[in-house]
């Protein structure tokens, strides 16, 4: 396998890291921050009022793109594969 062709799997593969990851982290920062400011406002300062809606949040996004998230790593299994058997 040549240098470049090295390159371009890896860069691939964060690609496909960035697509899975980043929803469930942008959502996850959406709801700290709300309950950060809510939390600075009230002067409550609780840590399962920042953990239940972050787990919930994050269950929910899963049940929304569950599938579109194993079908990119399902695509991404199948051209590794393709590349390991194909030389």
């Amino acid at each position: 396998m040549a240098e470049a062709e090295v390159l371009d799997v890896m860069y691939q593969m964060f690609q496909t890291v960035l697509k899975l990851a980043l929803p469930l982290l942008l959502v996850s920062m959406i709801i700290g921050i709300v309950i950060a400011i809510f939390q600075a406002a009230t002067q409550i300062n609780e840590q399962t009022m920042t953990f239940v809606p972050k787990l919930l949040a994050i269950i929910a996004m899963l049940g929304l793109l569950g599938s579109s998230m194993l079908k990119t790593l399902q695509d991404f299994l199948q051209m590794m594969i393709g590349l390991i058997a194909g030389g």
